[in-house]
């Protein structure tokens, strides 16, 4: 007996602890229950009204002093407001706290409520109700509710997602249990079936009642857009506001009106991406969200896991940087695939007679050729049979052992005739001596394709007589040469990715002459994602659609860094228990497992093993045949496009009717859906994972057995093929799956061990037999435990580096806020010029110049410090920071105030004269360098005294400065990031590397963010002549992001690091390193000699 089993019997399995701990408040909602019950429709929701001022009230003292402390800021100096913002913070965080636990106490009450909302919306057809002006407003804009006199009647029928439902739903005591659990902020798995839409009315009723917003998000704008219209009129029948952003243009005044709902639907990617342009905004009018309250995720395996490799960007048109290389040397490309197929074909055919012989020698010799053939084109449809056969697999892997071992020291045997070798496990291509002879073919340089060795020339210059200018001039033309020839090598390989590793209908296809993504979890369309790294401009090039232009990354951030922001965080899913240590490690989301409101009836059957993959669809075909005789409606999951095409064509052979359900059919997803559970119905879906509706089986299909599933081969995630069973069975109907799996699969030709192989061979199973073997049923679940912990991996390290950068993303975003709504600018101006008085007097430390020093104080701060000789010396640094910065907080107060001075004459005569004509007005502002034209509002600047126009000034800076430093700080870490890889060679940790040069670099963009902000601000006037009349400022628009581009970059694997197409610029280094003694730039808090730094 393990372990697991001892501590089991002894504590109770998880589930059963989970439950205990959730029984409690289960027993408090059936004990209140039939007072609810009792209540009139007018009571019932005057009761709910009750329960949301109380929880309001618990915090009123608490809101009440922020508002205090927000009207003393402006007669606070500005040195004591920090200690102002702290306070506020520290209230709103108790605020949170506080709500918490009202809620807690509230949930027993709020749920019953609920509960026996949707009870009376099923059991009548009208519901009457004393009108409130809120229903008058519903009553205008949605036909489920109508105004009699003073009534509301509110009917039980409307439509959702395009179809007319009639409620007919009321929880079960399960779904209570959810409900609880999505409530304290963990994620329920439960059953498909179950529930899972309905369940979600209990948290998100319960802490939208808070104030402070829900947002429900779903895995595309359908479910986000019908989950809206299902469940909204429950909500809005207790006056609760329900919008959903998916229907609504990005930053308009209606998406801006969803978010202030007490109920936020909408899609993963689109909150995301709300969130970056709130960040892009440039007036406060811009911003549509709240703060991060309350989300509950639906599928949020989906959302959470499968999309977290993919990060969120919006990027912009840039100058074109380099060639377009990709159309150029497409027909290099498409030569030397062709040669290496005949190549591969001679060296195939060959290998076969060999292995054939009865020679040891020449079994060996034909072996080898083989596993050579295998390492040029591992897709190759006849190789793939071949290795089938009995004892060919074992024989090739006996070869690559010996050909690997001692770190790949005879592998140059097998590759070096090849012109390229792929490996297919790690998504990689590497080009061959010959390979590259056959590409550089007649040009002059026999180097075209050859990276030079920047180190040891490197070298060779410094050690060279030249002269430092010579030296220099040297260097540039070899790194030129090195970014030229490494975008070429680039090119080539990204090239070749794609005419060997990448298939047309299979991870992607090609529609309206666009190359688009499908998803290999869902079988959906991923419209608006690109494969990172040039890799989606390769496939353009080779499929010869339009090659889109490179872009340059305004904002990004992952999935991962989003949701963490939020307060509280749940999800629901049919599958999440084999990834709850991934929701643990990542999100600190516990998973709880809720019992089925009836047993699962579902027959789950063996795998069925063949030998190919063409004696697999022949029996799936046979199967469907069977089961559709027998009158049971048949769902067939396929993997990819091509195989859904493949079984469809099958089935029309043999005459059988049938929907197809893939990515380039989902617009009829809905109705072929709805059919799918008639009797005899055969439905193919590729990955219906995450289609979000369920198949309902007609009395007649339960009669014949039920939904039969029949999936074509097994996933690379055990989740998904458990989404896939999923789908039949729900609330106890019967029904039955099966997996039909072959040796060519995917799954087995790239994960399958050697023991199946082995017992393959023992059994000499014969092309059209089948097999269900336990050990084999075993290998498949390990191959798949071993592809779900290098995507866990690929996903870990994304996030690895992505926490790196959203440690810096957070201060940029914090300081931005600050200088858009303007409440905090002028502690954030103070500090500026604070750090940068101590970065310069830092600097003088050891030279001890007093003109240098004056002379730069002048530059920077626009302030003529006068200093006795050896003032420097003889001062201690801090004592001469707050002498500088006194002086320069001085002449910085008394420019601003000379600056409104000037202004307010103009500012009051227009007003005077012409204050109802204009409302905003813009005022021209100069550094001396540049011209700025600041927009301000009339009434307001003349109200401040025209103090407001220099605080619209530097609003206007600081955002601009900040958005030009950050958006080129991307771009340094992006370039950043593909140069620390080479660190793996040198056996270092390339994300330690990337820590610490990361800090430096983003060191040096707040340096530049003050110098440039500073000195502009200390500079700023105005050069309006005696006389001129200033200009109107035309009412402002919202902000255009329609010229930005929103997506989803695909990272393919582990070591493509990358996340976005890029313009190639030289690598950058930084050369200041990080102490011994310093703070670790990891955030932990230790020295960094303690920490990352420790030998």
């Amino acid at each position: 007996m393990g372990l697991n089993s001892i501590l089991s019997k002894l504590f109770g399995s998880k589930s059963q602890r989970d439950l205990k701990e959730i029984m409690p408040f289960i027993e408090k909602i059936k004990a209140i229950y039939p007072q609810i019950e009792q209540l009139s429709n007018d009571e019932l929701r005057n009761r709910l009204q009750g329960v949301r001022l109380e929880i309001q009230q618990t915090v009123s003292d608490e809101r009440e002093r922020i508002a205090t402390l927000k009207q003393s800021i402006d007669a606070t100096p500005i040195e004591h407001r920090d200690k102002l913002y702290n306070e506020i913070d520290a209230i709103e965080k108790a605020i949170i706290t506080k709500l918490e636990e009202a809620l807690d106490n509230a949930l027993p009450e709020v749920f019953a409520i609920v509960k026996d909302t949707a009870r009376r919306f099923k059991e009548n057809e009208t519901i009457e109700v004393e009108a409130t002006d809120f229903d008058r407003e519903l009553a205008v804009t949605h036909d489920f509710v109508d105004i009699v006199s003073n009534k509301a009647v509110y009917k039980n029928e409307w439509e959702a997602g395009g179809n007319v439902i009639k409620w007919d739903m009321v929880h079960y005591d399960v779904q209570l249990i959810g409900g609880v659990v999505l409530h304290k902020g963990k994620i329920a798995e439960m059953t498909t079936g179950e529930g899972k839409t309905l369940v979600a009315t209990l948290p998100v009723f319960l802490n939208a009642l808070s104030g402070n917003g829900v947002h429900v998000v779903t895995v595309n704008d359908y479910l986000s857009k019908r989950d809206s219209e299902w469940m909204g009129p429950i909500y809005m029948f207790h006056g609760l506001r329900v919008d959903c952003i998916d229907k609504h243009r990005p930053n308009s005044d209606d998406r801006r009106k969803a978010y202030l709902a007490d109920i936020t639907f909408g899609t993963n990617n689109e909150f995301g991406f709300d969130y970056l342009r709130d960040n892009m905004a440039s007036t406060p009018e811009d911003l549509v969200q709240r703060k991060h309250n309350y989300s509950i995720v639906d599928e949020v395996d989906s959302v959470l896991i499968d999309d977290a490799r993919t990060p969120l960007i919006i990027s912009g048109p840039i100058a074109k940087g380099e060639e377009q290389l990709y159309e150029q040397y497409c027909s290099k490309v498409e030569r030397i695939v062709a040669e290496q197929k005949n190549l591969v074909t001679k060296t195939f055919v060959e290998a076969k007679r060999l292995m054939q012989s009865a020679d040891a020698k020449e079994q060996e010799k034909g072996s080898l050729l083989l596993f050579r053939a295998f390492k040029g084109l591992p897709k190759n449809k006849a190789l793939i049979k071949y290795l089938s056969e009995p004892g060919v697999k074992a024989s090739m892997l006996k070869t690559e052992a010996i050909y690997m071992e001692q770190n790949n020291r005879r592998m140059h045997e097998v590759t070096d005739d090849l012109y390229f070798v792929i490996n297919e496990q790690h998504n990689t291509i590497e080009l061959t001596d010959k390979g590259i002879d056959l590409i550089t073919g007649d040009s002059d340089d026999a180097l075209f394709f050859v990276l030079p060795d920047i180190g040891s020339e490197m070298a060779e210059i410094e050690k060279s007589k030249l002269s430092d200018e010579e030296k220099q001039a040297k260097k540039d033309v070899l790194m030129q040469e090195f970014s030229i020839k490494s975008e070429r090598v680039h090119t080539i390989n990204q090239l070749l990715k794609a005419y060997t590793l990448f298939e047309k209908d299979d991870q992607y296809v090609v529609m309206n002459n666009k190359v688009m993504i499908v998803d290999e979890q869902t079988g959906r369309i991923m419209d608006g994602r690109r494969y990172s790294d040039g890799l989606h401009q390769a496939i353009e090039a080779k499929e010869r659609v339009k090659v889109e232009a490179a872009t340059q990354t305004y904002a990004t951030i992952t999935l991962q860094n989003y949701f963490r922001m939020y307060n509280k965080l749940a999800g629901m899913t049919g599958t999440a228990e084999t990834e709850a240590g991934e929701f643990w490690d990542i999100y600190k989301l516990d998973v709880v497992v809720i019992p089925t409101n009836r047993p699962i009836a579902r027959v789950d059957m063996n795998d069925r093993v063949y030998k190919t993959a063409r004696a697999k669809y022949n029996a799936v075909i046979e199967e469907v045949e069977k089961l559709v005789a027998q009158g049971r409606p048949v769902l067939v999951g396929t993997t990819s496009v091509e195989i859904s095409e493949l079984v469809s064509k099958m089935l029309k052979l043999r005459k059988i009717p049938h929907n197809v359900l893939n990515a380039k059919l989902h617009q009829k997803e809905a109705d072929i859906v709805a059919q799918a559970g008639k009797s005899g119905t055969v439905t193919i879906a590729t990955n219906m994972a995450g289609r979000g509706t369920d198949i309902k089986l007609t009395p007649e299909s339960k009669a014949a057995g039920g939904l039969a599933i029949i999936g074509t081969e097994r996933h690379e995630s055990r989740r998904i093929d458990r989404q896939l069973r999923g789908r039949s069975g729900r609330q106890g109907d019967p029904g039955s799956s099966v997996f039909f799996v072959s040796f060519e699969d995917s799954l087995m030709r790239l994960f399958g061990s050697d023991r199946i192989v082995g017992i393959m061979d023992r059994l000499g199973l014969q092309e059209n037999e089948m097999m269900e073997h336990r050990q084999i049923s075993n290998s498949i679940e390990r191959a798949q435990k071993k592809v779900e912990e290098n995507n866990f991996g690929i996903r870990k390290r994304l996030l690895e580096y992505d926490d790196v950068m959203n440690s810096q993303r957070e201060v940029i975003y914090a300081r931005r806020r600050h200088a858009l709504i303007g409440e905090r600018i002028g502690i954030d101006i103070v500090n500026m010029i604070y750090d940068g008085v101590e970065n310069l007097v830092n600097q003088h430390d050891d030279i001890q110049d007093e003109e240098e020093f004056r002379l730069d104080c002048l530059k920077l701060f626009g302030v003529d410090i006068q200093l006795e000789e050896g003032e420097i010396k003889r001062t201690k640094t801090i004592d001469l920071v707050e002498k500088v910065f006194s002086l320069v907080m001085a002449n910085f107060s008394r420019r601003a105030d000379k600056l409104a001075e000037i202004a307010y004459p103009v500012i009051k005569r227009v007003y005077e004269e012409q204050g109802k004509i204009y409302e905003n007005i813009l005022i021209p502002l100069t550094d001396g360098k540049k011209l700025y034209n600041i927009p301000v509002n009339l009434k307001l600047a003349y109200e401040t005294q025209a103090k407001e126009i220099v605080k619209s000034f530097q609003k206007s800076i600081l955002l601009h400065t900040i958005d030009e430093a950050w958006k080129e700080h991307l771009r340094e870490l992006d370039e950043l990031r593909n140069s620390v890889q080479n660190a793996s060679y040198e056996q270092k940790d390339p994300l330690l590397i990337y820590k610490l040069e990361s800090f430096g670099l983003f060191k040096k963009m707040i340096d530049a963010i003050n110098y440039k902000a500073i000195a502009i601000l200390m500079r700023g006037q105005i050069p309006v002549k005696e006389g001129e009349t200033l200009r109107e400022a035309k009412e402002e628009r919202r902000q255009d992001f329609s010229k930005y581009n929103t997506q989803k970059s695909d990272i393919m694997d582990a070591g493509q690091q990358d996340t976005r197409e890029k313009i190639h610029k030289e690598p950058v280094r930084v050369e200041k390193k990080v102490g011994r003694n310093d703070l670790c730039p990891c955030g932990s808090g230790k020295k960094y000699k303690s920490c990352c730094g420790k030998v």
